[in-house]
């Protein structure tokens, strides 16, 4: 069985805890179940028409998301692959909960999870995902308590996946 389950983030590598503790958690339910992971941060498209005419989703990602991140997620990945079917980065750009709403019936998201401790979320344009997660129905959402350490000297860098939080 595949389910779909969406993980808010800001594209930084410390969010990628998150997705750690998802997928670790899942390891030990020992389920025979593979999980397609939307890695979804919200982001305000602005009202320019250059803007919405000559963004694309790609323009944006080179933006948002470093390259580090995509190394990062792929390690994560090879981790679990009796878990992970595929791991898909995407945007939300609507500001409405029924636009939102829409977004998780299409993608067919059965779980949410978001972390309200991310210092990253509102530069570059993106936005918190979390109070609309926090409001849609027909998923279960839950928010997962990242405890990193004040001091990390791997912060920032790839070896920051592999710190045990």
């Amino acid at each position: 069985m595949i389910k779909t389950i969406l993980i808010a983030t800001d594209y930084s590598l410390e969010s990628l805890n998150i997705l750690k503790k998802v997928l670790k958690e899942k390891n030990s339910q020992k389920e025979d179940t593979k999980y397609n992971i939307l890695l979804v941060s919200g982001y305000d498209l602005g009202d320019s028409i250059r803007d919405l005419l000559f963004n694309t989703k790609g323009t944006i990602f080179n933006k948002i998301r470093s390259k580090e991140f995509c190394d990062a997620y792929s390690i994560i990945k090879n981790k679990y692959p009796h878990l992970v079917n595929k791991i898909v980065c995407d945007v939300f750009s609507g500001s409405f909960q029924r636009a939102f709403n829409n977004y998780l019936k299409a993608e067919n998201i059965e779980e949410a999870y978001y972390t309200s401790s991310l210092k990253d979320k509102n530069s570059k344009g993106k936005f918190d995902l979390a109070p609309y997660i926090k409001k849609a129905k027909d998923i279960k959402a839950r928010e997962i308590a990242l405890d990193a350490p004040e001091f990390m000297p791997e912060r920032g860098r790839l070896a920051e996946v592999f710190v045990e939080v």
